[in-house]
């Protein structure tokens, strides 16, 4: 075996085409030192399927035979969550009863492989996708990457953090609740999430079907989009996804909408330090050259009281019923409360074509608002630490997506961009919103905003 490769603690796109050009190592080396630095960090409970070489190798090979100049994303390593089907591993989305040998990749797995990226393993997750804390798994909590004693974020905590420990250069989410943005600003992460049916969801297990997206998180906004058009475009065999071309070139928006003063709740341990984040990065908002307008933010807060609290949460009872009826077992007990209550008499048909006659309505007030224009909010108020979680589970992991959930509900795409540090190893990270088809505008405004801003060595 060759010796290990000397690589840096942050893995990049561009930073590993560069070492690769000037012949400074090679996909083997990077994948042998992938490896050592998850073994390094296995109590941090990343990995479901670890990195393997014998797992990896075959991937490897195929890159032999193929030219980088046709394959833009050859030898670029890159986690999967585990509940996106790759046919090298069981997917068990959080759950051992659940397993299953995939018979085919999931279509952005396959897409990412022609493009010539290496998969690595499957990352650990909040259990069906069902949490944005990542402590939800009998695999263990996923420590957060910098201060192991705070909450990685879920549910896709093992693919932030994987990233973030510099164990793949990007890795896939799934986002239904903000699952592709939560683990991002805990991380010190970029959280690409597309507009919904951009990306086929073909062999991602359903969270709630109608709502679920795959999302990829990475340093840079560069990364995500290098993937966006990679992944990118409908399939024959999913009816989820639609023709929705990714716009080029980004585009900044006419104006950013703010909350206004005294609407947005800290919470958590490092509230006061979170809010101080927070108007720094209105600071550095208003200082781009974009008009900044206050705006009422309780229309978001009403969409999203429609997720948990309303009839969409049947939606993940009827995905996942029959197998929690079948008593297989290792369902975590939290989210088996989570899913039945979606089993509520409340959720009637009748009480589900109110509430989509009601969203519809707030879509409506949401394209009026945000016409040219993108909505920014803090990704999450606060933090938690893991313990905390453990003796509130279902109030902590709630304060978690006030300010993400109504994203899918409302159709919009989203990213989620580092903006600092609140204190000492503790990230704080905004989130650009814009209506489904205006990528360009979340790209073209945090786009600027990156460049007003230098997180750890590395542009956004």
């Amino acid at each position: 075996m060759k010796k290990t490769a000397v690589l840096p603690n942050t893995l990049t796109i561009e930073g590993l085409r560069e070492l690769y050009r000037n012949g400074g190592t090679t996909p083997t080396e990077v994948v042998v030192e992938i490896i050592r630095r998850s073994q390094e960090d296995e109590e941090m409970n990343i990995w479901i399927t670890p990195p393997e070489l014998s797992r990896i190798e075959p991937y490897l090979r195929k890159l032999g035979e193929v030219d980088p100049g046709d394959a833009p994303l050859w030898g670029i390593p890159f986690a999967i969550k585990d509940n996106i089907d790759w046919t090298a591993a069981p997917t068990t989305a959080a759950c051992p009863a659940f397993a299953y040998a995939p018979s085919e990749d999931a279509a952005v797995v396959e897409r990412l492989i022609a493009a010539g990226a290496i998969p690595l393993g499957k990352t650990n997750l909040d259990q069906f996708a069902t949490g944005l804390v990542g402590s939800r798994s009998p695999y263990g909590e996923t420590h957060n990457s910098l201060r192991p004693e705070l909450i990685s974020g879920g549910s896709s905590g093992g693919s932030a953090v994987a990233v973030a420990r510099g164990q793949a250069a990007f890795s896939l989410g799934t986002d239904t609740a903000g699952s592709g943005r939560v683990p991002a600003h805990l991380n010190r992460l970029v959280g690409y999430k597309p507009s919904m049916g951009a990306w086929p969801v073909k062999g991602v297990v359903p969270a709630c079907e109608s709502l679920d997206c795959v999302t990829v998180f990475a340093w840079n906004l560069e990364d995500a989009t290098a993937v966006d058009r990679v992944v990118r475009g409908p399939h024959d065999e999913d009816p989820w996804s639609r023709e929705l071309p990714l716009p080029v070139p980004s585009a900044l928006p006419s104006r950013i909408c703010v909350p206004a003063p005294g609407t947005v709740e800290f919470y958590g341990p490092f509230a006061a330090d979170y809010e101080q984040a927070w108007e720094a990065a209105l600071l550095k908002l208003k200082g781009l050259g974009i008009t900044v307008e206050e705006t009422d933010i309780s229309l978001y807060g009403e969409a999203a009281a429609v997720l948990y609290e309303g009839p969409w949460v049947a939606e993940r009872w009827a995905g996942l019923a029959e197998f929690v009826e079948s008593g297989a077992g290792d369902v975590f007990p939290v989210t088996e409360r989570i899913l039945r209550s979606g089993a509520d008499s409340r959720h009637t048909a009748a009480a589900l074509f109110k509430a989509m006659h009601k969203l519809q309505a707030f879509k409506l007030e949401a394209r009026k608002r945000l016409k040219d224009a993108v909505l920014v909010l803090p990704t999450a108020g606060g933090t938690w630490t893991r313990e905390q979680v453990r003796q509130d589970p279902v109030a902590t992991n709630r304060d978690m997506g006030k300010y993400t959930n109504h994203c899918n509900l409302l159709d919009m795409c989203a990213v989620a961009v580092p903006s600092g540090d609140a204190a000492d190893d503790l990230p704080f990270g905004i989130t650009f919103f814009a209506m489904a088809e205006r990528e360009d505008l979340i790209r073209g405004a945090a786009g600027a905003f990156a460049d007003s801003l230098l997180t750890g060595g590395a542009r956004l």
